[in-house]
Order: C-alpha cells, then structure tokens, then sequence
C-alpha cells in the first residue's frame, strides 16, 4: 500500500465520537501539517489541548458548537452534505490554547494544525467571509472555497481551502508543485487532501511526483481516503459520473502559496 494513501480508521470512543483519520500522532512524511476528521453523534464532545501547534476546525457536516475557554461559538455549520457546494463555517484556535467541540446535531469535523508559537485571536470564520473563486476551463475546471487563504493573517501557518471538481475534470492541474523554498518564484508547503465522492462509491486518481522521479505515486482514491503530499507534482482526475470533493491543508515555513507547473505542461495553461 502507498505510504502516502490513508484509509479511515474508525476508531470509536466513549464520548459520541468516532475518529476517522488522525494523521497527528503515527508517523508521517509531512512535518509542518497535520490532520484529523472525527464523527460526533448529537452531544458528542472533543476537547483538545494545543501545544506548540495551532487549528483550523471545519464543520464539514452538521451543526456544532466550538469554544476556546473565553469565546463561544453556537451552532456553526451551513450544510448536511458538502456536496451542497456551499461554504460552512469554520473556527481558528491559535497555539498554546485549548478548544471544545460540541456536536448539536450528527457532524462531521476536520481539524487542521500546523507548528505555531505565535499566539493570535481565536477567530469564527463564517461562511459568508469564505472567498468562492471558479478556476480553470475546459476539462480543467473546479470551484474553490477559501477557508483561511495566504492573503488572510489569521492564521500563522496555516493554508485551508475546499475544492469542488465535476465529472470527467482534472483537478490540481496542469501539475503543479511548491516544494522549494525559493520565492518569489516557488514556496515549500506540505499538503494534505482529504477526498469525498459523489455518488459516494466512486473513486478519483490522483498522482503525486517528482522531476527525477524518486517519489513516483498514482493512488485509487476512494470516498473518505486521504492522500499526504510531502512533496512533487499532484494532479487529482475525476471519472465521467462522479464529482469530487476534497479538502487542502497546507504548511510550511512561510505561509505563502506560489507554485511551480510541471514544464512538461506548461503549454496547457498557455494554449488559447
């Protein structure tokens, strides 16, 4: 099995919470992000401790409530499938705090960290406030929800964003990569896909590259899979009937999003 393909784990604990991936405590070959999706039935609680570290917690179903300990934020989330393709809301806890979440109704969480030891405000990120950007054409078109983006300082390190892609597109294309700290022309950021499928019995293949090929991956990705990007190229292509969801994380030393298009495929950005 790929190193970089996760499948859910499902482990159930005794406060109404099933964790479905917990990509923060095994090892991994991401070091700047880490990440976590649990299921909550109604009244079901997580409580977290930060560290060094801070999160973006995204209500990617159902209804919940969040609260760092000072600021409390009641029945955040605006959708029961994100294939709704509408934004939800979204809550920033900076390092060195501590956070609850509550679920009021079933809900599906995501919780994204990167290092941190600059303490910032916690923040409610509503729907409203996400910037929704259409990117591309032809066979290369996606919808793009901005959850907290570079030219937001919100967060110290963190990059969230939700991306939507129809049938028979590619996605995260032409292949581009930012694995070298190297800017303006190119940043390093490590990132993280969390993938959903609908209808949810379908399946997306993504790959992940380098120029030399020493990291050479083309994973079956199916509904709740997560595939780790420590680095190289990552085009995502979704099959004729299915539409594809996923979630980005991104981290690294500067919290600055500039890529590279693999040269090969650069005349399809170029072309009229």
């Amino acid at each position: 099995m790929s190193r970089l393909l996760r499948k859910p784990e499902h482990e159930q604990l005794s406060n109404g919470v099933v964790v479905v991936h917990d990509h923060t405590k095994e090892a991994t070959p991401l070091e700047y992000v880490g990440f976590k999706v649990i299921d909550l039935s109604p009244g079901g609680t997580h409580e977290e401790e930060l560290g060094k570290v801070e999160c973006c917690i995204v209500a990617l179903t159902g209804r919940i409530d969040v609260t760092d300990g000072t600021e409390t934020f009641e029945n955040i989330g605006a959708r029961d499938s994100v294939f709704e393709q509408r934004p939800t809301d979204s809550v920033y806890v900076s390092n060195d705090r501590s956070f609850k979440v509550e679920a009021v109704t079933k809900a599906r969480v995501a919780l994204c960290y990167s290092p941190s030891d600059n303490q910032l405000p916690t923040k409610l990120i509503k729907a409203a406030d996400n910037d929704v950007e259409h990117r591309g054409k032809d066979n290369n078109k996606r919808r793009v929800h901005n959850i907290l983006p570079d030219y937001d300082d919100s967060a110290n390190s963190l990059l969230v964003v939700e991306v939507f892609t129809e049938s028979g597109n590619w996605s995260s294309y032409p292949p581009h990569k930012h694995d070298e700290d190297n800017l303006p022309e190119e940043s390093f950021l490590e990132e993280s896909y969390y993938h959903e499928m609908n209808p949810p019995q379908g399946f997306v293949f993504q790959r992940v590259y380098t120029d030399d090929r020493s990291l050479d991956e083309t994973m079956t990705v199916e509904n709740g899979h997560v595939v780790l990007v420590p680095k190289g190229y990552h085009p995502v292509g979704v099959p004729d009937g299915y539409t594809s969801y996923y979630l980005n994380v991104m981290a690294g030393p500067k919290r600055k999003w500039k890529f590279h298009n693999d040269p090969d495929h650069e005349w399809i950005v170029e072309r009229d």
